[in-house]
């Protein structure tokens, strides 16, 4: 696993962070350092629930993508990363204007990886906290994505 983390990647991660479902969602990578990265999303009408909270998928996506962006800065450049499983707790409706995801790979292994989120729901009292995830996360060469 690569120790550093070059301009070049973080840049190429952060193109590459905003495409197919998580573009149509809106949501947006704020920060990415090795280990860990940040999104953020501006809560629309196309967010919300049946009782104008984020509705639980808007964050479960949240939590998994950003995990994966943290998994994906402690990997190889010629490796890919899948998600295996997670869990995600919703601690209290997700009201406000926008959303923030907080990740960081808490295990790192050869090819296993763990990494925590937290979504935290931002507005006029500040952040609160709304939903922790567990992600478990595959490393795969990209090569043998490609033979499939």
């Amino acid at each position: 696993m690569d120790k550093a983390l070059g301009e070049e990647r973080i840049s190429s991660l952060k193109e590459e962070f905003f495409q197919g479902f998580v573009k149509t969602c809106g949501i947006r990578l704020a920060s990415l350092e090795r280990g860990r990265a940040e999104s953020r999303l501006k809560i629309t009408g196309a967010h919300s629930q049946q009782d104008d909270f984020a509705h639980a998928g808007v964050m479960a996506t949240m939590a998994d993508h950003t995990a994966g962006y943290a998994a994906f800065s402690v990997v190889r450049e010629d490796y890919r990363i899948l998600t295996l499983e997670f869990k995600i707790n919703f601690l209290r409706p997700a009201a406000g204007d926008g959303l923030a995801c907080r990740a960081r790979v808490v295990k790192e292994g050869k090819n296993i990886l763990v990494a925590d989120s937290e979504v935290f729901s931002q507005g006029k009292g500040g952040e609160k906290l709304v939903a922790k995830a567990l992600v478990t996360l595959m490393a795969v060469p990209a090569k043998a994505l490609r033979s499939k």
